[in-house]
């Protein structure tokens, strides 16, 4: 008799893994969560004090820095990138993360494995203050080599209509903030791949590839923070694309954004990573550069923003000005 599991299906694997990720999945529900993980769907209802609620959504993945978890075997901290890479991009519109639900496919489940990986996405949710309440394993042998995983999610967040950043108040000479990250985060990890092979080579004190790992940042409670005490005209999380993609994208009319590079310091991976021969101008269109979030503020409120960001125990730093006219990023 044939079986599912001769197949390279292994059902009672997949029930294992489920059993594992309860336990991680239960510490992020929230009370407008209305079930738990096993039903056929997640249900939330609208927080109440909302008058006009607008429900803001994204969607993201890891990219191939799953390729460097693969390797280290380490599968606990990648999680957290693929909340981060969600929440931080629907939190530029001034939404507050309510919920997330993920999506892990593989060649062969083991169910260890599947566990630490929602390990993360529950402590991404838990720095995010948001609920996982549900999601989706798919094993799907011969499609996806054996060892290896891909990881997406998406995030579903809310905010009053009238309070939604969009840019359209954003004015000459205003100030942009920058936010640092915690590394590389998860963009342009096909070319750290390129001109990183070794990842058990020693850099500051470890193996640089658990420097490549440092998971992405998440910035939703600092700038929630923010958005209840200031006017945050515009916002922009630094993904692919670094500051010449995204920056621009926060604003509505024509403007420049001058960007001062010596106005923080840069971090060591990247000066490592410019050392190895990677322009340090297609770096800036490739990596985040030690910041993952940008505001723009009104000059006024730039020092207050700043020293209110260093006081919950980020470094944030002005580095730069919207100039009107003309379009793009101009870094000096």
């Amino acid at each position: 008799m044939i079986t599912y599991k001769d197949s390279g299906v292994n059902i009672e694997e997949g029930y294992r893994s489920v059993s594992l990720i309860k336990e991680h999945t239960a510490k992020t529900m929230q009370p407008f969560v209305l079930n738990y993980i096993g039903s056929f769907a997640g249900m939330v209802e609208i927080p109440e004090g909302y008058k006009k609620p607008v429900l803001v959504s994204g969607t993201d993945g890891v990219g191939t820095k799953l390729d460097i978890a693969f390797r280290m075997k380490k599968y606990d901290t990648v999680g957290i990138d693929c909340v981060a890479m969600c929440v931080n991009d629907i939190l530029c519109h001034g939404a507050k993360p309510l919920f997330f639900l993920d999506y892990i496919s593989c060649g062969k489940l083991e169910a260890e494995v599947a566990a630490d990986l929602v390990k993360g996405i529950a402590e991404g949710c838990i720095q995010a203050n948001c609920s996982l309440i549900g999601g989706e394993t798919a094993e799907m042998p011969g499609f996806y080599p054996e060892g290896e995983y891909d990881l997406a999610g998406f995030a579903v967040g809310i905010v009053e209509k009238d309070k939604i950043v969009d840019g359209s108040n954003i004015k000459d000479g205003d100030v942009l903030i920058g936010i640092a990250s915690s590394g590389i985060h998860s963009n342009g990890y096909s070319l750290i791949r390129k001109i990183i092979p070794q990842l058990d080579m020693p850099f500051n004190g470890q193996a640089i590839g658990e420097t490549l790992l440092t998971p992405t940042k998440i910035y939703v409670r600092p700038v929630l923070e923010l958005l209840k005490k200031f006017n945050i005209k515009g916002m922009a999380h630094i993904t692919g694309g670094g500051f010449i993609e995204n920056i621009p994208r926060m604003f509505k009319d024509k403007f420049t954004a001058e960007i001062n590079s010596k106005a923080y310091p840069l971090p060591d991976i990247f000066n490592y990573i410019n050392s190895l021969g990677v322009d340090i101008n297609h770096m800036y269109n490739t990596f985040n550069m030690g910041i993952g979030f940008v505001l723009c503020v009104a000059p006024q409120d730039a020092d207050s923003i700043v020293k209110a960001l260093i006081s919950m125990g980020e470094h944030a730093y002005k580095i730069g000005t919207v100039i009107a006219g003309g379009e793009g990023v101009c870094i000096k």
